[in-house]
């Protein structure tokens, strides 16, 4: 095995050093050299391990300071926590206190419920016993009117009362007629059993008067006009609906009408009086009963003619329109 020449030298030199022979000039200068290159790199570790230090000591320092701001900001912390903690009591003991009062109102707002429900049924009782006075003055003052009527001394007040009654017994025969009338309130009672008082009167039909009688009759009569008075509302309003809507088609018409006319007008212009003999020859003939749309439209309205005179009219739907066109 070969030993490295620098091996080689190392070792002899040693053994020299050993024995106490003299070293040679390059030896020295190599350790010297070799101790310097050591120093150097001492030194920078050195320099090194410095720099590192004094980051080490900036970093304790922003440490320290990050410390202290957080040791005050932890204190701020803890004395707000302190308010919240004092704020939190007083709000509890206010919610307490509000627990309190919603309690107090809710049992004021039962008590009042309660006097509420007790006075709605007294006012049910005191409405009840009302009609059923009304009732029984009603009647009293029919049987005081019988008594009256049947009394065979009459002062001269009761004298007018029965000649009122008598001219208006005649003003109602000469109104409806003696069948009529009998008929018309019969079927008025009928048509509104569920009223309370024509129930009542329907029971009581057989032995109500012939005044009675007629009264009912008026009032059919009223309920009909006052039905034939609605019934004309919705007509004059449907009419008015129908009205704003050929009006609207009329202008729309107007409108294809001057942009035809406009458009003849150019035709004949450019095609001069030959072309104006030619399309003469081959121009349609329209039909007099359909003259102008405006009167096909009146003439399709026909509709409406088979409805009764006082009933509504068709509302003027697309439909009907389309059926109408």
């Amino acid at each position: 095995m070969e030993i490295p020449q620098e091996t080689d030298d190392y070792i002899r030199e040693s053994i020299d050093h050993s024995v106490g022979l003299t070293v040679s000039t390059d030896a020295l200068l190599f350790k010297l050299r070799a101790v310097e290159a050591s120093q150097t790199h001492l030194r920078r570790q050195y320099l090194s391990l410095q720099s590192k230090l004094k980051q080490k000591d900036e970093t304790i320092e922003r440490s320290r300071a990050e410390a202290s701001m957080s040791a005050v900001a932890l204190k701020k912390f803890v004395e707000e926590n302190q308010k919240l903690a004092t704020e939190c009591s007083n709000l509890l003991a206010a919610c307490n206190k509000w627990e309190r009062e919603c309690s107090l109102y809710d049992d004021d707002r039962e008590a009042l419920m309660d006097f509420a429900n007790e006075a709605d049924e007294r006012a049910k009782e005191a409405e009840v016993r009302n009609r059923d006075l009304e009732e029984e003055k009603k009647i009293l003052e029919e049987e005081l009117h019988f008594y009256k009527c049947q009394s065979p001394q009459l002062d001269g007040k009761s004298t007018n009362t029965e000649e009122e009654h008598r001219l208006v017994n005649s003003l109602f025969t000469a109104m409806f007629g003696k069948d009529e009338i009998v008929s018309t309130a019969h079927s008025f009672l009928e048509a509104h059993t569920g009223i309370e008082v024509c129930n009542k009167l329907l029971t009581l039909w057989t032995s109500l008067s012939p005044l009675t009688q007629k009264a009912v009759a008026l009032a059919a009569k009223v309920k009909s006009l006052e039905e034939d008075k609605d019934h004309l509302t919705i007509n004059l309003r449907r009419a008015e609906e129908e009205v704003n809507a050929l009006f609207e088609e009329n202008n729309v018409l107007n409108e294809e009408n001057k942009r035809l006319m406009r458009q003849c007008y150019r035709e004949k212009h450019n095609n001069g009086s030959s072309g104006g003999t030619a399309s003469g020859k081959g121009k349609r003939k329209c039909s007099p009963k359909m003259s102008s749309p405006v009167e096909k439209k009146i003439d399709s309205s026909d509709v409406n003619m088979l409805r009764q005179p006082l009933s509504p009219l068709q509302f003027n739907s697309p439909e009907s329109r389309m059926h109408k066109q």
